[in-house]
């Protein structure tokens, strides 16, 4: 039996990542904040949201600046985008910018919902691919949507648990079970859950389905101890991985004994 219960690194496309648990930029209270609580997560893939990066101010204004590129893999993203154009523009920048073809994509339908809008996402999706980008994709719980995703040669299909930053968690389990039975494991693309943990066990509930990992943000900055918080997401991917390659058992209706009663000596059983 094994002794080293270390969860193996997450594999997507080219690229090799320690933990399997991705974490964002945005939201914190301070970048100083922001650095201790990536350090507690044990992440070494942090999201960087392009749009949003101040690079005309000072030095203590840019986000970049805060960021050991030596320690993590900067994940750029096209949070922010309303269109196909406006989505391959943000990432031709980030390659650009931060000298990286990695890029997790994000085609959004409106400002209030965030929801992803589907036709945008493809038409970006083969752009980036045919230019080469290693493309992580945000979508919908649809597994049609993830599907024809995957047929386009991405890295990663990211649905989402629920909408982003509304901390509802995993709304549709079996949607995701279907797209790990459909995609993921045909294909053999890491499923990363993406959008709406709201605390730990939303983490573990995700691994425990079966995914690769998770990918979060307002679950750690708007908790009202962030750095906390960070910890126990670390612990609860953990706990989820394990969980889901362990068995667990059976629901019943009915109790079942921990310790056998038959032969023991006055059992009325």
């Amino acid at each position: 039996m094994t002794t080293d219960f270390t969860v193996p690194p997450l594999k997507v496309g080219p690229y090799t990542f320690k933990s399997r648990l991705m974490v964002g930029t945005g939201k914190y209270a301070s970048f100083e904040l922001m650095q201790q609580c990536l350090e507690a997560s044990g992440c070494d893939v942090v999201t960087v949201a392009v749009r949003r990066v101040k690079l005309d101010g000072t030095p203590e204004e840019n986000l970049l600046n805060f960021i050991d590129r030596k320690r993590y893999t900067i994940l750029p993203n096209t949070a922010g985008c309303f269109t196909a154009e406006d989505a391959v523009r943000s990432s031709r920048l980030s390659r650009e910018l931060l000298d990286t073809p990695l890029v997790k994509l994000e085609v959004l339908s409106d400002p209030k919902t965030l929801l992803p809008e589907p036709i945008g996402t493809l038409e970006a999706c083969k752009i980036l691919v045919k230019e080469g980008f290693t493309v992580m994709v945000y979508t919908s719980d649809d597994p049609i949507m993830a599907k024809r995703i995957a047929d386009l040669g991405v890295a990663s299909v990211m649905p989402a648990g629920s909408p982003i930053g509304s901390g509802q968690g995993v709304l549709n389990r079996n949607a995701i079970e279907i797209i790990l039975e459909t995609v993921g494991q045909p294909y053999k693309l890491p499923i990363i859950v993406d959008a709406g943990v709201g605390t730990a066990s939303d983490v573990t509930i995700a691994m425990e389905l079966g995914a690769e990992g998770v990918l979060l943000n307002t679950g750690i900055a708007s908790a009202k101890d962030p750095l906390h918080m960070a910890v126990a997401m670390r612990h609860a991917l953990d706990a989820g991985y394990w969980a889901a390659r362990s068995g667990r058992i059976p629901r019943k209706m009915y109790a079942t004994a921990s310790s056998p009663v038959e032969g023991v000596i006055g059992s009325r059983v």
